[in-house]
């Protein structure tokens, strides 16, 4: 997370919501996500939204401020993958296929266009 501060590259980056002094969630904005489909990015990953604090939409403010930064970076689609359903859908995530992570193990892709 550090090293993502100190480089030129738009990605790699991590992003953190406060409440005062405390995080209370964040995301990240990656180059890669899967061993499959290295040709898609950026990736949508690492949301968390620290549980007393969920209920909120702080998790969709979150997915907003993800689309806001990689429009000023000149992209025009965001990818994550996950294999919770039905939470990004309500987001305008659209469903694309399947992938798999770093451990084969099988996963859901999903891409928002902007």
């Amino acid at each position: 997370m550090e090293r993502s501060v100190d480089t030129n590259s738009d990605v790699p980056r991590f992003y953190v919501m406060l409440d005062g002094d405390r995080i209370i969630g964040g995301y990240a904005l990656l180059r890669s996500d899967l061993n499959s489909r290295q040709d898609l990015f950026p990736w949508f990953a690492c949301l968390h939204v620290v549980p007393e604090y969920r209920g909120k939409n702080l998790g969709g403010q979150l997915q907003k401020h993800a689309v806001n930064e990689v429009k000023l970076k000149g992209y025009d689609k965001l990818y994550l993958c996950t294999d919770l359903q039905g939470y990004y859908e309500k987001n305008d995530w659209t469903y694309t296929g399947k992938g798999y992570l770093l451990d084969d193990e099988e996963t859901r892709i999903y891409e928002l266009q902007f």
